[in-house]
């Protein structure tokens, strides 16, 4: 859709729209912005879930 942007994790570009296949894409995302900062966000929530279960262990 247009005005959604995506993360293309085989390019590592943003796209504005979906232009590329949905397995190698991440979001939609409101903005550019954010559709650039997909993996570091990913990052963070999986550090964040390890944390817990090495807690929860």
């Amino acid at each position: 859709m247009a005005g959604d942007y995506w993360f293309n994790t085989q390019t590592r570009q943003v796209e504005e729209g979906r232009q590329s296949d949905w397995s190698n894409l991440m979001g939609p995302y409101g903005s550019r912005e954010e559709a650039e900062q997909a993996l570091a966000k990913a990052d963070a929530r999986s550090r964040a879930w390890d944390a817990q279960d090495a807690e929860d262990d």
